[in-house]
């Protein structure tokens, strides 16, 4: 919509300024279409405003947001100098959203260098690498800078403490850590514990995570599921029914997982069991896919079955 209404008001011949463009700007982020975003940075540059800093940081932002880290990184370095907290945010949140751990990390190394003061979204971004990578102690390292920082954690900084410690299987030190945190967990921090225990098959602290995630969301079905399916594998028949049959008498249902993909311009969204033409050409491709990588041999480090399986499931 936002899209549109610019469109109308550059055919009326009203001149958009530097708020316009930032608003333009916010709205293609959430599009996750690439090729709107880079025509509103052209926009950008044909108004002149591609020197204003917030600008160039809503820039970063878009690109980091839709993947394109290297238009981000071109736009950062541009700014040369005029890099405020938020520009330097910007691109170590979009490097830990894509993995580029070591990235973020000198990133964050830099700041001091700069004389920067970093702020809690500093910290996130640099946490949020950390677990990713299964930097334990340097997140440890980082997390306790906090203080010395003059920055209070806040619960996405516990949410991210927790889950890199669960992710390194170090559940019952990750449940400790929130026991003893100062501020009350939410229902965020024991769904991170829960999944980490579903992924290192921990029953029983899964259990009191997915419990304690209850008390505070009640109505979330797929706690209910995994509470059901842990209570199953415990062996505890009358407990699993009794979730089960809870979720029954409320009416309570999982909602599926959407995934979406830009072609020549346009998004599309689907989910598993979609049948449309265009997630079919998808399959089809992801399946030459494997094939090509069974070919290099590298589906030996893969669960074939899982491969087989998933794109069966959806065919």
């Amino acid at each position: 919509m936002c899209l549109e209404l610019y469109i109308m008001m550059k055919d009326l011949t009203l001149k958009p300024n530097d708020f316009t463009l930032k608003s333009l700007l916010r709205a293609c982020t959430g599009s996750g279409a690439l090729g709107q975003e880079r025509s509103a940075h052209c926009q950008v540059i044909q108004m002149g405003f591609d020197s204003y800093s917030y600008i160039c940081n809503a820039l970063i932002y878009m690109y980091c947001k839709c993947g394109s880290v290297e238009d981000a990184l071109f736009i950062f370095k541009k700014m040369a100098g005029n890099e405020d907290v938020v520009s330097w945010n910007s691109m170590i949140t979009g490097y830990a959203q894509h993995g580029l751990v070591m990235e973020a990390i000198d990133l964050f190394e830099k700041i001091e260098e700069k004389k920067i003061k970093p702020d809690a979204i500093t910290f996130l971004g640099v946490l949020s690498s950390c677990r990713h990578a299964g930097l334990v102690e340097q997140g440890r390292v980082y997390f306790d800078s906090m203080v010395v920082h003059g920055v209070e954690p806040a619960l996405d900084h516990y949410s991210c403490v927790v889950d890199l410690l669960g992710r390194a299987e170090l559940l019952e030190e990750a449940r400790d850590f929130i026991l003893k945190m100062p501020i009350s967990p939410n229902a965020v921090i024991w769904g991170s514990l829960l999944s980490s225990c579903r992924l290192h098959w921990s029953i029983w602290i899964g259990i009191e995570a997915a419990e304690s995630r209850l008390l505070l969301e009640s109505a979330y079905a797929a706690t209910l599921v995994q509470l059901a399916n842990l209570y199953a594998t415990a062996r505890q028949w009358d407990q699993s029914a009794r979730v089960r049959k809870l979720m029954k008498d409320k009416g309570l249902k999982t909602n599926p997982g959407y995934s979406w993909i830009e072609v020549k311009n346009e998004v599309y969204r689907f989910r598993a069991e979609d049948k449309s033409n265009k997630v079919s050409e998808i399959l089809g491709v992801l399946s030459c896919l494997v094939d090509h990588m069974r070919t290099l041999g590298y589906v030996s480090a893969m669960h074939k079955e899982e491969v087989d399986d998933a794109l069966c499931s959806t065919i």
